[in-house]
């Protein structure tokens, strides 16, 4: 059973206040690079033996915090990147939640493509798809994947069986850990979720 600790970039001077994106050269503020090291502590109790990350700048950061209590390098996998959010990438979000399709993003997200960008379902799919690939690389192995809170709430709600469009019910902070645990055959186990308190040791088995 491979355990996959999905980790939320930590903060940029933009985050909570412009949607992102694939906006380039977007870095962890000072707030965020002790948010980092902080999850890089938790997590040093965990026997981690692969640190994957978006390939966006924020998230490369928090991962490279991540891994080194580990001595690991970043592997980098575009398919756990941001959702690309076309015309609204690098808006302010208040500007944005005056339009009309943002209360289709927040009631049925499945039935969302944003201008000039993807659909969130899309993004969904390519993320799944890189977990069930590592998840079958590292069985029964504990490995970190560094991503975006849309992105990770995606992958969970697949894995749980939830629909796309309840997946804005959960709740991503920044530098926080969930905990999905995918065996060969069986079910998915959901341990932990928007986690940023102490990891016991236990806490990458089941």
């Amino acid at each position: 059973m491979a355990t996959l600790v999905l980790v939320r970039h930590a903060t940029t001077a933009a985050t909570g206040k412009r949607l992102g994106g694939w906006t380039p050269d977007v870095h962890l503020d000072d707030a965020g690079i002790a948010q980092a090291q902080a999850t890089a502590e938790r997590l040093a109790v965990l026997p981690v033996t692969a640190v994957y990350a978006s390939p966006l700048d924020r998230t490369q950061e928090t991962a490279k915090i991540v891994a080194k209590p580990h001595g690991l390098r970043v592997r980098t996998r575009r398919g756990i990147g941001e959702v690309d959010y076309g015309e609204w990438t690098d808006k302010p979000l208040g500007q944005l939640r005056r339009r009309k399709q943002w209360a289709s993003i927040q009631a049925t997200p499945s039935r969302v493509t944003f201008p000039g960008g993807e659909s969130i379902r899309g993004a969904q799919q390519r993320a799944v798809d890189v977990t069930e690939a590592l998840a079958t690389e590292h069985a029964d192995e504990t490995i970190v994947l560094v991503s975006h809170a849309d992105v990770i709430k995606a992958i969970v709600a697949h894995h749980l069986a939830m629909p796309l469009d309840a997946f804005q019910r959960l709740v991503i902070s920044p530098a926080s850990a969930t905990v999905l645990h995918l065996p060969a055959t069986g079910h998915p186990v959901l341990s932990r979720c928007n986690d940023t308190g102490p990891f016991p040791k236990e806490a990458g088995r089941p």
